[in-house]
C-alpha cells in the first residue's frame, strides 16, 4: 500500500528535524514547511493525509493557517493536529472551533504524538470521511460538497473519470497492485488540479469513480492533461511484456483468449451552475 503522507507546519529547525526522522522511519512520506504561507501551498498541492501544525509560525499562527485550510476545497477535510506550547483551556479550545481535529502540547511524548496522528487518520477512514485506498473524501463528503458547489452562484464542471482496464489488470495482478493504481489516480489527479486547477477545485472518490468539481474555465484541456498523464504514467504498473503487447492478456490459450489495452482514464462531464 502507498505510503501515508504527512505535513509538518513548524518553523523550529530541531522539532522539524526530529520529527521528520521519527516520521520517515515510521514509513511516512513527511512534507515540511516552515512558514505558514508554504504549509498552505503545500497542503493544497500535495494533499497530505493529515496536516501536523504549529500555532507559532513567523508569517501568521496556526490558527489562521487552519482557517485558510478549512475555506479551500482541496484541504477542507485533511486532518490537522496543532503542536501548541500553550496550555490554556481557551487556546485548545480555539484550534477546535475553527476546525482543527486534535491538539498536543509541547513538550509531547513522541509515542503519543503517534499514536494521536494514527487514530486521526484511521478515524477519517473508519466514520467514511476518506476513501482507505486514497485517502480522498468519499461518501456524504463528496455529496456534500456537488450540492454545495451547485447552488453557488459559479459555474463549476463536474469530472467523473473512471479507470478502462481496471478490472482486467486487478485480475492478473492482483487486489495490492491495483489499489496502488487507484493511490496513483488519486495522487496525479491532486497534483494536477493543484498545479493546473482553482484553490476552490475538489477531488474525491465514489466507489472505484474519482470526482473532480471544477472552475476553470479551459475544462477540455484540463481533461486533456489529466488523461495524457495517467496513460503515459500508468504504463509503469505493467511488466515489460505486458507493456511491449499493449495490454494484459485474460484467459490466456483458450478460446475466449482477449486482449485488454492498458489502463487508460475515460470520462464524463456535466457543467452544473444556478442563476
Amino acid at each position: 500500500m502507498a505510503q501515508k503522507r504527512l505535513l509538518l507546519i513548524e518553523d523550529d529547525y530541531d522539532v522539524a528535524e526530529m520529527l521528520l526522522m521519527y516520521f520517515q522511519s515510521q514509513d511516512y512520506e513527511v512534507l515540511h514547511a516552515d512558514n505558514g504561507t508554504q504549509g498552505v501551498e503545500l497542503a493544497r498541492t500535495k494533499f497530505p493525509n493529515l496536516i501536523l501544525l504549529d500555532v507559532m509560525l513567523p508569517d501568521m499562527d496556526g490558527y489562521d493557517v487552519c482557517i485558510k485550510l478549512r475555506r479551500m476545497a482541496l484541504t477542507k477535510f485533511i486532518p490537522i493536529l496543532f503542536l501548541t506550547q500553550r496550555d490554556e483551556r481557551a487556546s485548545k479550545v480555539r484550534g477546535l472551533e475553527i476546525g482543527a481535529d486534535d491538539y498536543i502540547t509541547k513538550p509531547f511524548d513522541i509515542d503519543e504524538l503517534r499514536l494521536r496522528v494514527q487514530g486521526s487518520i484511521k478515524r477519517a477512514t473508519r466514520e467514511n470521511l476518506h476513501e482507505a485506498r486514497t485517502g480522498l473524501p468519499t461518501g456524504e463528503l463528496v455529496e456534500e460538497e456537488i450540492i454545495r458547489k451547485q447552488a453557488s452562484d459559479e459555474a463549476v464542471t463536474e469530472l467523473v473519470y473512471v479507470i478502462e482496464g481496471f478490472k482486467a489488470y486487478q485480475d492478473v495482478y492482483g487486489f495490492v497492485a491495483a489499489n496502488d493504481v487507484l493511490s496513483y489516480g488519486a495522487s496525479l489527479l491532486q497534483r494536477i488540479i493543484g498545479e493546473h486547477g482553482t484553490p476552490n477545485d475538489f477531488v474525491g472518490i465514489r466507489g472505484d469513480d474519482f470526482i473532480v468539481l471544477t472552475h476553470v474555465e479551459d475544462v477540455e484541456a484540463l481533461d486533456e492533461k489529466i488523461k495524457t498523464r495517467f496513460a503515459e504514467e500508468a504504463r509503469a504498473f505493467y511488466s515489460f511484456i505486458d507493456v511491449d503487447q499493449g495490454g494484459v492478456i485474460l484467459n490466456p490459450g483458450k478460446d475466449n483468449e482477449q486482449l485488454v489495452p492498458l489502463m487508460t482514464f475515460s470520462s464524463t462531464k456535466r457543467v452544473a451552475s444556478t442563476e
